[in-house]
């Protein structure tokens, strides 16, 4: 009797670990494949009428189970990017580091990757994934995924959910966990400390301990980030609706130094806080109600107390205020790039912003006129708003433009009359006309009397 027990315990504890991935059934998860883009539909249709595997996967499935809708689509494949080229007139073979391909359809542009192996990518000294364009197995693809609720694969020709890391289990318990060791993960890929703080805050999830624990310390690896890649990460965490609480939490972590730089100085300041968190609630609001918003606006308002600081010291060193301003401007800007790389037609919304600020303190004569008609004024008066209910300026300087822009010719000429004036702004004195030296007179006159 006591030696079947002990055979029977002992081979229980000896029997491996199952590593078969859950096949979860369209019944317990509840997505149909209707929810699913046309075009996503359409390019795993394909692919697998062609004998390749095809998921829709990533935060696409994700989003859908907690109840989000998917902004876009991302397809895995056991097709490699020439075969996936090849079965779509409209398509493009993209990138270097990672090899993926671009499908568009309509208005739709569907992502589609294939499957990668868990080892041999090249890295650089830092641990920091380079290339990766050694492909395997969907087990393997699996493996390589940062976050368990992002390693989800979703069949839409059969409705079922592929989970290989109780990613499922994890969405259902609000919890953000890593795949594998997460200093490793980290040193491959520093971006993923941001995204742990965006998915976080975007979806409500609290960051399992064993991945939190590390951020703090391993921060400084997002020097070797390249800019461009800093700044499309920066843009989904400021547009994801919930930037208030993805800054918080990047303070929280200490992943905010050197992202926007001197934001954390910037935030230790009364005046400039308040500006920054107006700026933030007003961007998130508008996301949340699918509202247009500006790249360009929101930047500009982020790094403006720093334009300020500079503009001041230029101008107490004697330079005049427009110039002065301007040389601020790109100072801001150029620090800015070292670790942001802004696009130029970014950095060109956010200087015509900030270079209309102090033409709004000029109220007499025709500026006003000319201001109004500006393509880029209802920006620079959302902006001169901000800085009011920030407590910068008087709340009269706005009220006083809105009045402007929206009354009648007689209504402005009144209003222009109010307005108090400025020192760098005072009235036009008429030029007096000059009368003819009294020489030219004299010469007149002899004229005439020779003509007598």
């Amino acid at each position: 009797m006591i030696r079947k027990l002990l055979r029977k315990v002992f081979t229980r504890v000896a029997t491996p670990v199952r590593t078969d991935p859950a096949l979860i059934p369209v019944d317990l998860h509840g997505i149909r494949s209707e929810q699913l883009s046309p075009a996503a539909r359409k390019t795993c249709a394909v692919l697998q009428e062609n004998g390749h595997k095809a998921y829709v996967v990533g935060g696409a499935v994700r989003d859908l189970l907690i109840g989000h809708p998917p902004k876009d689509y991302d397809v895995a494949t056991s097709a490699t990017p020439e075969q996936v080229r090849a079965l779509f007139r409209r398509s493009r073979i993209i990138g270097r580091r990672f090899k993926i391909v671009h499908v568009m359809s309509g208005p739709e542009t569907i992502e589609v990757s294939t499957f990668r192996a868990s080892q041999d990518a090249e890295t650089d000294e830092h641990g920091r994934v380079l290339h990766d364009n050694v492909y395997g197995s969907q087990e393997e693809d699996a493996s390589r995924r940062d976050f368990t609720v992002n390693a989800l694969y979703y069949d839409p020709g059969t409705e079922t959910i592929i989970d290989y890391h109780h990613g499922v289990a994890d969405v259902r318990q609000k919890t953000l966990r890593i795949i594998g060791d997460p200093r490793t993960r980290y040193r491959e890929d520093p971006v993923r400390m941001l995204r742990a703080v965006r998915l976080g805050a975007k979806l409500g999830l609290s960051i399992d301990p064993a991945a939190r624990a590390p951020i703090r310390e391993m921060a400084v690896l997002l020097e070797n980030v390249p800019a461009a890649r800093l700044f499309d990460e920066m843009l989904k965490l400021l547009f994801s609706g919930y930037a208030v609480k993805c800054l918080t939490q990047l303070r929280e972590e200490g992943l905010h130094h050197g992202l926007l730089p001197l934001l954390d100085v910037i935030l230790e300041q009364p005046m400039g806080e308040r500006f920054v968190w107006l700026s933030l609630e007003n961007t998130d609001e508008r996301v949340r109600q699918d509202k247009s918003v500006s790249p360009g606006f929101l930047f500009a308002t982020l790094l403006w107390h720093e334009v300020l600081k500079a503009w001041e010291v230029r101008k107490s060193a004697g330079v005049a205020n427009q110039p002065a301003l301007f040389e601020a401007m790109d100072e801001v800007l150029d620090t800015q790039a070292r670790k942001l790389a802004i696009t130029r037609r970014i950095v060109g919304d956010i200087k015509d912003i900030w270079a209309l600020q102090p033409r709004f303190d000029k109220r007499a004569g025709k500026t006003p006129y000319r201001l109004i008609e500006q393509p880029r004024y209802r920006a620079g008066w959302d902006f001169l708003r901000l800085r009011a209910q920030s407590g910068e300026i008087p709340m009269e300087i706005p009220d006083w433009w809105n009045n402007f822009a929206h009354a009648g010719h007689d209504q402005r000429e009144n209003l222009l009359r109010a307005a108090p004036q400025t020192a760098d702004a005072p009235a036009k004195k008429r030029r007096r006309k000059r009368r003819k030296p009294a020489a030219a007179d004299g010469e007149a006159a002899m004229a005439d009397s020779s003509a007598e």
